[in-house]
């Protein structure tokens, strides 16, 4: 079954399961923040990606300089491990990290999530490439990657149980937009996903034709 199988199944169920309450807030904030998100104002293809050094679920610091010196990177953010959604398009990336290894590209992920819990997630999966934490958000804002949540979720994220001043360190109530870029190793975006509504990621099978594409 794709990435995107396992998606749809989600937010069927989602959408048939889940309380009115819940529901309703959730895709009324969603389908908003769709119609007003600007493509435009994101990083595009053929920009250069502004340097990073953020710590990994160790604390350890890394920086793009040094992954870009083993070669071209493939960059995808996430929201955090509460998110469903997330959860499959890791495991996903996880199950296809031997064959972007083979074509010489480092696979790092991206979230707000404080380390303990980007440590959880990759315990959780056994995930074998990075997980940094952007906190605050810093870095998705200089991407323009910002979802800025309406205050209407935010007793829904309660009910749910997902705390996120808790998960994040801050009560900001934002997240990174869903988002996978692949970047050369002169540090030049070659191909980019972005896509405001977060039910939707990047099949890693077209992640390896512009990996092909690239080195083509």
């Amino acid at each position: 079954m794709s990435l995107t199988d396992q998606l749809n199944g989600v937010f069927t169920r989602f959408k048939e399961n889940a309380p009115d309450a819940a529901k309703l807030p959730i895709l009324e904030a969603n389908a908003q923040f769709a119609k007003t998100f600007d493509l435009t104002q994101t990083i595009q293809v053929g920009d250069n990606l502004p340097p990073f050094r953020l710590p990994n679920a160790l604390g350890e610091e890394v920086s793009s300089t040094d992954l870009l010196a083993r070669g071209p990177l493939l960059i995808t953010f996430y929201r955090g491990s509460w998110c469903p959604f997330c959860d499959l398009a890791v495991q996903s990336l996880q199950r296809h990290l031997s064959d972007f290894q083979s074509k010489g590209v480092t696979l790092v992920a991206i979230t707000p999530e404080l380390p303990d819990y980007s440590l959880s997630l990759t315990e959780k999966h056994d995930l074998k490439f990075p997980v940094l934490t952007d906190r605050g958000n810093q870095y998705a804002e200089q991407l323009g990657l910002l979802f800025r949540m309406p205050e209407s979720l935010r007793p829904v994220f309660k009910a749910f149980g997902h705390d996120l001043v808790e998960h994040n360190g801050d009560d900001s109530f934002v997240v990174p937009v869903t988002a996978t870029l692949l970047v050369d190793e002169r540090g030049v975006v070659r191909n980019a996903f972005i896509d405001p509504n977060y039910a939707k990621r990047l099949e890693p099978a077209v992640a390896m034709e512009w990996i092909n594409s690239l080195q083509s």
